[in-house]
């Protein structure tokens, strides 16, 4: 188990970035498969894209994704990003990222992770 904090989120405008950003406050993420999820109000976590915790693992997105969104990971600063371009007002939501081993896999199901952080709030005004 990992202890895990979203940062980035905030209010922009439709067509324009943000960058999210997921880091263990305690102990390392590096060798743990790595999710992003997003939640509407009253739904269960959609799952948007992973990172395999191993270098050789895969790098998944969900098909409401591919093509805006970006996942990647910084060693170094133990942190776990995620690119999200041209936003629409549709990506409005409560972004979570979730780690645990052996995770990442097409199902993208928020059922297989274990580690959840606090959630950071995106918000796309049209």
């Amino acid at each position: 188990q990992v202890q895990l904090v979203e940062s980035g989120g905030g209010l922009v405008q439709a067509g324009e970035s943000l960058t999210l950003s997921c880091t263990a406050s305690e102990g390392s993420l590096n060798f743990f498969d790595v999710g992003w999820f997003r939640q509407y109000p009253g739904k269960e976590q959609e799952g948007l894209s992973c990172i395999s915790g191993s270098a050789i693992g895969p790098t998944l997105y969900a098909d409401s994704v591919k093509g805006r969104f970006s996942i990647s990971r910084d060693t170094a600063k133990n942190t776990v990003y995620l690119q999200m371009n041209d936003l629409k007002p549709e990506d409005t939501a409560v972004y979570y990222c979730a780690a645990n081993t052996g995770a990442c896999t097409w199902r993208l199901s928020f059922l297989d992770y274990g580690s959840w952080g606090q959630g950071t709030k995106v918000t796309v005004s049209s």
